[in-house]
Parts: C-alpha cells; sequence; structure tokens
C-alpha cells in the first residue's frame, strides 16, 4: 500500500491535522441519503451553510423548469428566475468539492482504488435513475395510449431512451427530452472516473492560493474551447456537450475542497468570502445577461460569487447545525431526478382542467404554486421508499 501523501508542514498550523481527517473516519462511507454528501466525523458538516444552499439551489432548479407552466411567464418578475443553469453550476462544484472532502484521505492512502470508487458513485445515481426513467417511459405510454397531447410528446423520443439509461446522452450524444435534467448525472459519471486523478494532483500543489486560481485558469481555457469548438459559451452547451461544462466546474470543486483541507483561508477570511460572495452574486441577478456586450460579463463574476459561497461556507465550521435543513438538503438528489416526472403528471392535468373548465388567474397561480410542496412530498416519498431502501441493499456490498 502507498504511503499517504500529506501536506507541506507550512500550510497547516503546528499540531493540527488537515480538515479532512477530522472529518472522515476511514471505515465511514458517504451516506447512501444523497448523491453528494459525506458522513461527519469529530466536526459537524452538516445543517450548515453548504446544505442551506444545496435546498435553496434544488428549489431554484424546480422553480425554473415549473417556470414554463405559470399563468406568465415568471423572470418577467425578476431575471433570477431565468437563472437555473446557475443553481447546475453550484451543484456541479460542490459535487467536486464534497467528493474532495469525503474521498480525499482514502484516496491518497490507497484504501480506495480507483475502480471501486466509481462504482460507489455510479451505484449511488444509477439506480434512482433508472426507476424514474422507467416511470416516466411507462407514463408516457399511457399518456400516448389515451391518447393527450398535454404532455409535450415531442419531448420524449422513444429512440433517446437508451442513451438516457446508460447515462451517455451528454457525452455528445443527441438526447435533450425524457428526464432532462439528468445530462448532469451524465457528466458527473465522467468526473467521477476522473476523481481519484484530480485529487492526487491537487495534493501535489504546496500552496493552497495555487488551487484556485489554477482552476480558474482551467475553467477559461474550457470557455475558450466551448465558444471556438461549440460556438456557445459553457452555460449555453447544448445538453449533449454536459460532459464539457461539468469538467471545469466539478475541478473547481475539488481545487476549494482541497485548499479547505490545508485550512486555507482563515476563518475571518472565509466570512468575508462568503457573505462577499453574497453580496456579488445579488448585484449581479438583476443584470440582463443577453443585454450585456458579452454573457461573460455575467458569467464570470457570477461563477466568482459561487465559488467566493462554497470556499467560505466550506471553510467555516458548523457550530449551530439545523436538522431541517440538513433534512432539506438530502431530499435535493430526489427532488432533483423525480421533479419532471411529477410535473408531468401534474401539469398535464392542470392543463387539461384549464381548457376544460373557466378558471381565473388568481386560482391558476394557486394552482401553480402548489406544484412546489407537491413535488418535494413526491421527492420525500421517492427518497423514503425506493431510493433509501435501494441503497441499503447496494452500498455494504460495494464496501466489502
Amino acid at each position: 500500500m502507498p504511503p499517504a501523501v500529506t501536506v507541506p508542514l507550512p500550510q497547516i498550523p503546528p499540531g493540527e491535522t488537515p480538515v479532512s481527517a477530522e472529518l472522515l473516519d476511514p471505515s465511514q462511507e458517504p451516506p447512501a441519503s444523497e448523491a453528494v454528501g459525506f458522513r461527519p466525523g469529530k466536526e459537524a458538516v452538516r445543517g450548515g451553510a453548504l446544505d442551506f444552499l444545496r435546498f435553496l439551489a434544488s428549489l431554484l432548479i424546480v422553480v425554473y423548469h415549473y417556470g414554463a407552466e405559470s399563468p406568465m411567464r415568471i423572470e418577467r418578475f425578476a431575471q433570477v428566475f431565468s437563472r437555473g443553469f446557475l443553481a447546475t453550476d453550484f451543484f456541479l462544484m460542490l459535487s467536486g468539492y464534497v467528493l474532495g472532502r469525503a474521498y480525499g484521505a482514502s484516496t491518497l492512502s490507497g484504501r480506495l482504488s480507483t475502480p471501486r470508487f466509481w462504482a460507489r458513485r455510479a451505484a449511488r445515481i444509477w439506480p434512482g435513475h433508472l426507476v424514474v426513467l422507467a416511470m416516466l417511459a411507462v407514463l408516457v405510454w399511457l399518456l400516448n395510449t389515451v391518447g393527450t397531447d398535454a404532455h409535450k410528446p415531442s419531448r420524449f423520443a422513444w429512440d433517446q431512451l437508451v442513451t438516457q439509461a446508460l447515462l451517455i446522452h451528454a457525452w455528445g450524444f443527441p438526447s435533450d427530452g425524457w428526464n432532462l435534467p439528468s445530462w448532469s448525472l451524465s457528466a458527473l459519471i465522467v468526473c467521477y472516473a476522473l476523481f481519484p486523478t484530480f485529487w492526487r494532483a491537487v495534493s501535489k500543489v504546496r500552496h493552497a492560493w495555487v488551487l484556485p486560481i489554477g482552476a480558474a485558469v482551467i475553467l477559461g481555457v474550457f470557455e475558450v474551447i466551448a465558444r471556438k469548438v461549440f460556438l456557445h459559451p459553457l452555460p449555453d452547451l447544448q445538453f449533449q456537450y454536459g460532459v464539457v461544462r461539468a469538467l471545469p466546474l466539478f475541478v473547481l470543486g475539488v481545487c476549494l475542497a482541497r485548499a479547505v483541507d490545508m485550512r486555507w483561508p482563515s476563518e475571518k477570511m472565509a466570512k468575508i468570502l462568503l457573505w462577499g460572495g453574497v453580496a456579488l452574486l445579488v448585484i449581479t441577478q438583476p443584470l440582463d445577461r443577453y443585454a450585456l456586450p458579452d454573457p461573460g460579463l455575467f458569467d464570470a463574476p457570477s461563477l466568482l460569487a459561487i465559488a467566493m459561497i462554497v470556499l467560505g461556507a466550506g471553510r467555516l465550521p458548523v457550530k449551530n447545525p439545523r436538522p431541517w435543513i440538513e433534512e432539506g438538503a438530502k431530499l435535493s438528489f430526489a427532488l432533483f431526478i423525480t421533479h419532471i416526472f411529477v410535473g408531468v403528471i401534474y401539469w398535464s392535468a392542470v392543463h387539461k382542467l384549464i381548457e376544460t373548465v373557466p378558471i381565473g388567474i388568481g386560482w391558476q397561480w394557486l394552482m401553480w404554486l402548489a406544484g412546489f410542496p407537491i413535488a418535494y412530498g413526491a421527492a420525500w416519498l421517492f427518497h423514503t421508499f425506493i431510493d433509501q431502501p435501494i441503497q441499503d441493499r447496494i452500498q455494504p456490498l460495494l464496501r466489502r
């Protein structure tokens, strides 16, 4: 077994250990209750700022996807409702960050090989994805049998079902329908395979401040590639090229995780970064991205703000963990993969009702708002009675 790689002494105060060593028991595994999560050791890491942000980001993604079903376009009220891509960027970045904090030590020590790591992560997302996709296929077949077009049949091409089931539809294969958000899971499958290599690379960096700068350079290179090869900025890439979009954000998260593992920045600076990032994000949101000379003038400060928030919130200890925040964050994966399925059922019924019975605009807004607690309720049911029991059976087998 290769020796554990340690951080150079100047980066860690005397008498202290890397943060990852405090967080992780070698025998423990990130809980099966979420796509990206980890089990705390000595230090509380759940129920804090990052979990709260995950909860908000998952809500923003649902608002973005359900916004098209509202009585009028909700981006008229605020530009933020058209910014679902920022929530996706946050999740991709956070995936790299959390995996770095959870698996970094075991990756360096050799306790967890690359194939076993990938198998565990794939087993975490694939079963739930397949269950939801199967339910969606049955639902679409039933709607086709009934003869209704309320579910927008153009989004459900049967020849694209296989690529989605295999989670390869973000590898260049055209598949923009079915369970639309699953393109990011397809991209993350590739990121998982490369994570051990990424972590070993960033662990060789001697100065923590170099890590976010290096990640920014990588992000800039991918932005140039996206514009030159695909003729779009990274956030505007077609979903079939999701790997190109996800990789630099995942790497950025990995770099931030390693910086925090090296106890950088100080807690005082972390607070400044956290609230400075929040302020920068709030300031940029009223801007019209497409009215600017270049979308990058909006994208760059927004991504900087998100990175500042992740780094700041991740570096600060969770002193008062909130159970409701932790539970809300745990539902983020279930909500992510089920809300399209729930939406097809609910919005098909709502639109058919509106076509059949005269309903006032006020009631239409109430029915639209009701879609959100329904989506969260369905996510809880899926998490509790389907996804969690599956993981309880699968994950112990992969730990042997």
